[in-house]
């Protein structure tokens, strides 16, 4: 694709926009708000004990959790400010990269960017399918109901949710319902796992492992951090608010890091409580309730992963609809049939891959390595020194250059970690595996 090519002008203000089968420009800061924290409080929530606090403790977890949201408003901040650097409202990460870079740039930051998403929509699925099979557990554990079955019906359902909602602005009274479904099993396992460590002995906290295996745990854990709080999509969220497109988007991740993390920490850090170094990987697992009360909380988590993981593949959808010009009501034969063809092929491959692979946690991570560190990180961090070096301070740029080091660092450190769990894991785990 000619990356120069298919512009036309905001009318509201002098700068310079791309064509786009989506809306522009037509979203207030709160919506964004709100589709930022659901990305933070989607159902991964409820494996942050198991998957953050087990590995690094009370100490590391906690204060690993305020230093990544730190961190993350700090990267996302530099990325929001360069939305509409050179004239250009640049509303693709990868319209930004190759402005400031060049055609490589652009088509590398593009492949990073979509392998990612790819492995997080992908999760999705895995984690909906999860919860489905654990609420149907529930009241039948006949072992007639696999876990890939239950992926297939997830993947038919978020193909029926995305081919129904055009573009990420039409989500509207979704945010709202998929916040009511986030509070409703955040709000359940917060109050069974404050039942539960009320009424248990007390639980040990002690970091399992030792050695070089200890090490890579804590190495994988630290890259959970941020993979938390990161998308590696922010241009094309911003991409969607009204003007002033900097000052609004500074509102939103305001909201997203300081009231919306809320229920993220009220989660991890209870549930570490609770069950202490036991926690597992979905904190539902470990709690004691009534059947019916577990039950909506799993059945929650299920449909928030759907909303959910239609924001994390917006990025696919506008590039396919821009691509093939589907523009226009979601119910016109036309735009129809060709959301049917368009994403029902891209999720089917999605839900073949997420039952083929249901222990992709791994491959998460090391996605994550090489392509959430660079984006939201690196990226972020040399883009504003090549954009605005000759304005910025010499300390400045030693603190930029400090990060981008940093983070190099971490992502090779998290690939080399992810390598290894991955090797280890496999030799544990089965395709189509029934988990």
């Amino acid at each position: 694709m000619d990356i120069q090519s298919n512009r036309v002008y905001d009318q509201t203000e002098d700068v310079e926009v791309k064509d786009t089968a989506h809306q522009i420009s037509s979203d207030s800061w709160l919506q964004v708000a709100f589709v930022l924290t659901t990305g933070i409080n989607s159902a991964y929530v409820l494996g942050y004990p198991g998957t953050v606090m087990v590995p690094l403790g009370w100490i590391g977890g906690a204060g690993g959790l305020v230093l990544a949201t730190i961190i993350s408003l700090y990267a996302n901040a530099l990325v929001a400010y360069l939305h509409e650097y050179g004239g250009q409202r640049h509303i693709r990460y990868r319209d930004l990269a190759g402005f400031i870079y060049g055609k490589k740039a652009y088509a590398l930051t593009w492949a990073l960017q979509y392998i990612n998403l790819f492995v997080i929509n992908t999760g999705f699925i895995i984690l909906a399918g999860s919860a489905l099979k654990a609420a149907y557990v529930l009241f039948k554990d006949d072992d007639m109901l696999k876990l890939p079955y239950c992926i297939v019906m997830a993947g038919i359902l978020c193909a029926i949710f995305a081919i129904s909602i055009p573009h990420l602005s039409a989500l509207g009274i979704w945010l709202a319902v998929s916040t009511v479904f986030s509070v409703a099993y955040i709000a359940i396992a917060v109050a069974l796992s404050l039942k539960d460590g009320l009424n248990s002995a007390p639980r040990n906290y002690h970091i399992p492992g030792g050695g070089i295996g200890k090490v890579f745990k804590t190495i994988g854990a630290s890259a959970n951090l941020v993979f938390a709080y990161n998308t590696g999509m922010l241009p094309e969220i911003q991409a969607t608010i009204k003007e002033p497109v900097v000052k609004n988007m500074m509102k939103s991740l305001y909201f997203q890091f300081t009231v919306g993390v809320l229920p993220m920490y009220l989660v991890t850090f209870t549930g570490y409580w609770a069950y202490g170094s036991s926690s597992d990987t979905y904190l539902l697992n470990n709690t004691h309730g009534p059947v019916w009360v577990k039950a909506i909380a799993n059945i929650t988590a299920f449909l928030q992963s759907i909303i959910s993981l239609h924001i994390f593949a917006s990025p696919m959808y506008e590039y396919l609809d821009t691509r093939f010009g589907v523009k226009g009501s979601a119910l016109k034969a036309k735009n129809l049939l060709s959301r049917i063809g368009l994403r029902g092929g891209y999720l089917t491959f999605n839900t073949f891959v997420a039952a083929c692979l249901p222990f992709l946690g791994d491959f998460m991570s090391f996605t994550g390595a090489i392509s959430t560190f660079p984006l939201t990180f690196i990226l972020a961090n040399h883009m504003t020194l090549v954009a605005k070096g000759d304005k910025i301070s010499s300390l400045r740029k030693c603190w930029h250059w400090l990060n981008i080091c940093f983070f190099s660092l971490m992502s090779l450190a998290a690939a080399i970690s992810a390598i290894r769990d991955i090797s280890v894991d496999s030799k544990e785990y089965h395709i189509f595996a029934d988990l």
